[in-house]
This record gives structure tokens, sequence and C-alpha cells, in this order.
């Protein structure tokens, strides 16, 4: 299973290694995300299906395949975040290099936009998500910042919010925007983006055969402190075994040629057996 569909380039990869006599199913929470990934897929020509789901949800979604709700899959995929694909297009509202609505929502039309949430939304609770979830040392100036400019109608677009933050933070000639961790925050508050990862991982041991693998691709401290912890707890348990035993991160000609993957960290586990009885891992409804 490819769980964030994305483009489809890694979708397509796995599918080219399966063969004839595999299948691959491939989910995301983004329509479009499928839609463009679909053409890649097709070219390869080896059993896949898509569907449309968040990754939370993997039992409900193994079973609208026909397939079992439990140790199904030899091998499993995480690539965390806000895919490319988002991140080109303005009207998706996740970038603030290309102006455009501030929506954010990783499922377009599901939930609420990032313009709603700042609106409905106090100084404090603004601070709180920033510093939380978007890790910023400035979370209050910004938060008030915000307030501010909301009570003028001064924040419509991806453009407005950026410039907002640069008056708070000049950017002063910095190689990453100052804005970056107030899109950051916002956008992983709005998703869930980080519950739904928790949920996810606290089931994997029961989705995934003896000597499957899970692989999971993060981009920041949050998503990689809850990776490190709940796989960890599995491999202290002797569920999993780690492979490698330390994260891979890119090497420089890697950034070079794609500048978004240097900040991404990839852990892998395998899956050594069924879980001890007694010791089954927590579960929780999923979302």
């Amino acid at each position: 299973m490819d769980a964030t569909v994305g483009g489809g380039g890694h979708a397509a990869a796995i599918l080219s290694r399966l063969g004839p006599e595999g299948f691959l199913l491939g989910i995301d929470r983004d329509p479009q995300a499928l839609e463009a990934a679909r053409p890649g897929l097709e070219a390869v020509g080896n059993p896949y299906r898509l569907i449309q789901g968040p990754f939370s949800r993997i039992r409900d979604l193994l079973e609208l395949c026909g397939l079992p709700r439990e140790g199904a899959m030899d091998g499993l995929l995480l690539d965390l975040g806000v895919s490319s694909l988002q991140l080109d297009r303005p009207e998706r509202g996740f970038s603030f290099l290309r102006d455009g609505p501030l929506d954010m929502r990783m499922s377009p039309g599901e939930g609420e936009s990032a313009m709603e949430f700042l609106k409905r939304s106090t100084a404090e609770e603004i601070e709180r998500v920033l510093r939380d979830y978007g890790e910023e040392p400035a979370a209050r100036r910004i938060a008030r910042a915000v307030e501010r400019a909301l009570g003028k109608e001064g924040i419509r677009t991806t453009g407005d919010l950026a410039r907002v933050v640069e008056e708070v933070l000049p950017r002063r000639g910095k190689r990453t925007h100052p804005a970056t961790r107030t899109f950051q925050g916002i956008r992983i508050a709005i998703n869930g983006e980080l519950e739904h990862l928790r949920l996810v991982l606290r089931g994997l041991d029961r989705l995934v055969k003896p000597g499957g693998r899970v692989v999971v691709l993060s981009y920041h401290s949050l998503e990689d402190r809850i990776v490190k912890r709940e796989l960890g707890e599995g491999v202290r348990e002797g569920v999993y075994h780690w492979i490698p035993p330390n994260p891979l991160v890119p090497r420089a000609r890697e950034i070079e040629e794609n500048p978004r993957a240097r900040s991404a960290k990839l852990r892998a586990v395998v899956r050594a057996g069924p879980a001890p009885p007694g010791k089954a891992r927590p579960q929780r409804d999923p979302l």
C-alpha cells in the first residue's frame, strides 16, 4: 500500500517492481492527487486500485476493496505532509510563494479552511497552533499581528498572511521564508495531521504480515518524533526490527536536485511476527 499517493511517483515505482502477480492499493485524502497519479500507474500496467480516504482509516479502506482488515499487507509507505502537487497549485492555498485563497485543506471542501480557522480563533488559539504545530518562537507576536490584520480585513489570501508574518519577522536575506512555520502550523492543525499519524502507527502491527515492511518519510521534528516513538515501542516489544537502525537522510546531491527533500527523514521497520499474547498494542477507534 502507498497510503499517501500524492502525484504517484512512489506508487508507480512500487507498482513496477510488484509485477503482474502483485497488487498495489493506493490511497490519499485528496481526490485530485488520485487523478494525477492514475496515468502513471496505467502506464506501468500491473494490477492496482486507487481509493480516497485518510490513512487513519486503512482497515475500512481495505474492507471496501475486499481485502482482510488485518494481516493483508506485505509493505506500506507513508510519505507525510503536503505533496508537491498541492504546493504547486495556488488555488489549494498551501504555499506562500504563489498567491491564492487561504484554504490548505488536504481534502478539498472537507472541514474548515485556513481562513475560517483564523476568523473564528482568538489570538491565544492561533498562538498555540503556531507554537505547538509550527514550532514558531515568535508565535505570540505573529498571532497578535494576524488578529489585528483580520480586524482590518487585511488577510484574504496566502500572500496577505505571508506579508503579515514578514512584518513581524523581516526576511533580511534568510534562506527559509519567515512564514514557513506559520503555514506549517495552520496546515497541520486544520487537517488533524498528527492525530491521523498516531492512529495509523498504533495499528500497523496488525495490518502488516510477518516479514512485511513499513516505510515512513517525515519532514519535520513533530512528525519524526511520533514515528520514532510509535515504531520504537513496537521494536521494544519485539513486534518490529529497525531497517536500517538509524534514519536515512538525503545526501547533498539529492537536495540539490530536489530542495523539498532537504528536511526528509526515512525510518523503516520489518514486521517480526505475531504480537506476543497479552501484549497487543492499545487500539483506538479510527477517526
